[in-house]
């Protein structure tokens, strides 16, 4: 059984913000980071970083947290009640970018390890992640784009990951309340621990490293679109659904409230503008009515003869 090292996994994801904040400002090219470095009553703290107003993104948020506490909260323990009462530790480094232009994607990104401990039995931890895409204007080249480089960061580690976690995250980022999911997918995995520390670990690392690589070519492929006024309105009513999701349905969102952590930084992931109308209906035969009848119904994207 591999040594459980959670000050590895805090070391990688420090770097990890590092990295990936240094290249989202390296593409917006006119906005920097503020950073807040901030301290939990209860135990523990993080660092938010945000970038806002930019040329390209008007708002990315970039999150590292490592939270402490005597009692897991019910959103964690409710799915593992053998749990409740014990200790723990979490970690992690969570992103949300909204670009500027209704032709480049939103993007989430999230990688965490938590650690749950009982004097009088053996520590249990796990992993979780994942990346997803919400498009606004989608383009068959980038949906094809992510999801390979998803499929290709599990393929090291088991070839039934990528298809597990496809559909996963399908199955996640659906708003019962509306029908629809709330994008194109990715990758959603959680209570990981398959194969010991160092594989789970391994597998996790290779996740959280491969957002860039998904991302930025479809951010440096679309950031110069000409884009209309009505599509800048359909982009800020197709951002509703994303809070909605955030509020109403997201397990990190419930964590963060529940255990305590710093309110400012867990509702960074919501837009900085959305709005939302009564009866809005698109004009059938239209790309804004493709997105929901084609777009956001799970399929697979690669097919048995992608490269």
């Amino acid at each position: 059984m591999s040594e459980v090292r959670p000050d590895a996994v805090r070391q990688w994801l420090t770097a990890l913000q590092e990295r990936i904040c240094e290249a989202l400002a390296g593409v917006d090219g006119h906005a920097g980071f503020h950073e807040d470095a901030w301290e939990r009553p209860a135990g523990g703290g993080g660092r938010s970083r945000v970038l806002a107003g930019g040329a390209v993104f008007e708002q990315a948020g970039v999150n590292f947290s490592h939270v402490r506490g005597e009692s897991l909260p019910a959103s964690a323990s409710e799915r593992r009640p053998e749990l409740a009462g014990r200790s723990f530790q979490a970690m992690g480094v969570s992103l949300v970018v909204h670009p500027a232009n209704p032709h480049v994607p939103t993007s989430h990104a999230n990688v965490r390890f938590l650690l749950a401990e009982h004097p009088e039995a053996a520590p249990v931890w796990w992993f979780g992640g994942g990346f997803d895409l919400t498009p606004y204007y989608p383009v068959t080249e980038d949906v094809r784009h992510w999801h390979r480089t998803a499929r290709d960061a599990c393929a090291p580690f088991g070839a039934d990951l990528y298809p597990r976690f496809k559909r996963w995250c399908d199955d996640y980022f659906h708003l019962p309340h509306r029908g629809e999911r709330r994008g194109i997918g990715g990758l959603f995995f959680d209570d990981f621990d398959e194969g010991g520390f160092e594989h789970a670990f391994g597998l996790t690392r290779s996740v959280g490293e491969a957002y860039l690589d998904a991302y930025l070519p479809i951010v440096e492929r679309r950031r110069d679109t000409p884009w209309t006024e009505a599509e800048r309105q359909f982009q800020l009513y197709r951002r509703g659904r994303y809070v909605e999701f955030n509020l109403l349905f997201d397990r990190g969102t419930r964590f963060g409230i529940q255990s305590g952590g710093r309110t400012e930084s867990i509702l960074m992931s919501l837009p900085p503008l959305a709005r939302w109308e009564y009866g809005y209906q698109p004009e059938p035969g239209s790309r804004e009515a493709e997105l929901t009848e084609f777009w956001l119904q799970p399929r697979d994207w690669l097919g048995a003869t992608d490269d």
